[in-house]
C-alpha cells in the first residue's frame, strides 16, 4: 500500500486583500458598461476619497510612485534640487526623486518609531534643499509638528508618502493633509486595494489641476470629458505630460474597498493587539505603542529580531515561517544598502545606523482583515515555535 504524504497546510499569503461581493459586482458592471478607462467610476472614487479625508483635492492615478513623481513636478522641483527623505522606505520614494531630475538626500530614522528623524532632516538641509518627503512607516505618522516647523522655516515643500498610512491621524488631522501633497497607494497589499493604483491629495486647486494634466499626457481634458455623456470636445496639449491615470476597472474595486475602510481598520487593530499580547514574552522587539493624540493605520506589524538575543537571525526566522506556510515580508533593507544607490550616490549604510540595524532585523507579519481567528492563532503559534523552538 503506498505511503500517503502528509498534507501541508495552505500558505497564508502576506498582505492578501479582502475582496468581497460588492467590488466584484462593480467590476462586472464596469466591464459590461463598455467604459474601462478613466471615467465616471474614477470620479466617484476621487469624490469618496475627498470626503474621507475632509480636505484637499483628490486625483486618482495608476500608482503611488506616479503620485510621488507628479507631486514633485507640480511642486516645482527642478533638476539639481535636493529632496530629503528617509533611509527606511521602499525604493519608489527615492526613485521618484531621481525621475523628477532632483537629487535624493536621505536622513536616518528614529529607532523606536522607525520614522524619519527630524533632527537628522535638519542636519541634511543645504542651500539646494527644496522639499521633504516624510514616509509614515508601517502606518505610524511621522512627527509632523517638527517636520512642518523645519519646512516653514526653510520654505520647503512637504510631500507626504502615505502609502502605509491611509487611515492614520496626527493630533486630529488626517494623513496627507499636512503637506502640499499627500500620496497614497492602493497596491495589492495595501489597506485599500485596487490591485494597483494611487491617489494624490493636493492642498491647492492649481496644483491639482496641474497634476491632472501631467497624468494624462498634458491634455487639457480627460477622456471622460472628451468622449463621455456630454459629447465630443477637442483637447489641447498644454505641456509634455505622462500616462498615469487610474482606470474605471481599478476604481470599481476601490469604491467599495474605501466604503469598508473603517471596519477593516478595526479588524486589523484587533489582530495587532493579539500579536502584541501573544509576543510580549518573546526575545524580540515589538512595535512601539501608539503615541497619544495619534491614530495608527496598522498596515504592517513588524518584529525586530536580534540574533544575539533571539538565538536566530531574521532571515532564518523568515525561512522557517515560510516553511510552515506563513507568508512574511521584510520592510525594508535600508536604502543605502542597495547596490544602485551605493554606486551612484556613495551612501554608506554605517552613516545611517538606525536604518541599517532595523533593515537587518525587521520581519513583517500579515494583519490583513481577511485572516480568520484560527489563522491568526496559527500565525502566533508558528512565530512562538520558531523563536522558542517549541
Amino acid at each position: 500500500m503506498p505511503v500517503r504524504k502528509k498534507r501541508r497546510p495552505h500558505r497564508l499569503v502576506f498582505g492578501q486583500p479582502l475582496i468581497e461581493e460588492p467590488e466584484i459586482r462593480e467590476v462586472v458592471d464596469c466591464l459590461r458598461s463598455g467604459w474601462l478607462g478613466a471615467g465616471p467610476r474614477v470620479h466617484r472614487f476621487e469624490k469618496a476619497f475627498r470626503r474621507y479625508k475632509r480636505r484637499g483635492d483628490a486625483i486618482a492615478l495608476n500608482s503611488c510612485t506616479s503620485a510621488l513623481h507628479l507631486s514633485l513636478l507640480a511642486a516645482g522641483i527642478k533638476p539639481g534640487d535636493e529632496v530629503i527623505t528617509t533611509a527606511m522606505t521602499f525604493c519608489a520614494t527615492v526613485n521618484a526623486i531621481i525621475h523628477a531630475g532632483a537629487v535624493p538626500v536621505i536622513a536616518d530614522v528614529d529607532p523606536a518609531t522607525m520614522n524619519i528623524d527630524p533632527s537628522s532632516v535638519a542636519a541634511k538641509i543645504t542651500r539646494k534643499t527644496r522639499a521633504i518627503i516624510p514616509v509614515h512607516f508601517a502606518g505610524r505618522m511621522c512627527d509632523m509638528d517638527a517636520l512642518c516647523r523645519i519646512a516653514a522655516r526653510r520654505r520647503l515643500k512637504v510631500i507626504e508618502d502615505c502609502a502605509h498610512a491611509l487611515e492614520a491621524e496626527y493630533r486630529g488631522r488626517r494623513s496627507g493633509t499636512f503637506g502640499d501633497f499627500g500620496c497614497f497607494s492602493f497596491y495589492a497589499t495595501k489597506n485599500v486595494s485596487t490591485g494597483d493604483g494611487g491617489m494624490i491629495l493636493a492642498r491647492r486647486r492649481t496644483d491639482a489641476d496641474r497634476v491632472r494634466r501631467l497624468a494624462s499626457h498634458g491634455l487639457d481634458k480627460d477622456a471622460w470629458a472628451r468622449f463621455g455623456g456630454k459629447g465630443f470636445a477637442h483637447y489641447r496639449v498644454v505641456e509634455a505630460g505622462y500616462k498615469c491615470n487610474m482606470t474605471d476597472v481599478q476604481a470599481a474595486i476601490g469604491i467599495h474597498q474605501l466604503a469598508r475602510v473603517e471596519d477593516n481598520w478595526r479588524r486589523r487593530r484587533s489582530v495587532w493587539d493579539r500579536y502584541q499580547e501573544a509576543f510580549s514574552d518573546l526575545p524580540v522587539v515589538r512595535p512601539s505603542q501608539v503615541e497619544p493624540k495619534t491614530r495608527h493605520s496598522y498596515h504592517l506589524y513588524t518584529l525586530l529580531i536580534d540574533k544575539d538575543k533571539a538565538g536566530i537571525g531574521r532571515d532564518e526566522c523568515a525561512r522557517r515561517l515560510l516553511s510552515l506556510g506563513i507568508g512574511v515580508g521584510v520592510h525594508y533593507l535600508s536604502i543605502p544598502e542597495h547596490p544602485y544607490y551605493h554606486a551612484n550616490f556613495g551612501w554608506r549604510p554605517q552613516e545611517y545606523p538606525n536604518a541599517m540595524r532595523i533593515g537587518h532585523q525587521t520581519l513583517s507579519l500579515t494583519i490583513s482583515p481577511w485572516l480568520s481567528d484560527p489563522e491568526i492563532l496559527r500565525i502566533i503559534r508558528a512565530v512562538r515555535r520558531t523563536l522558542l523552538g517549541r
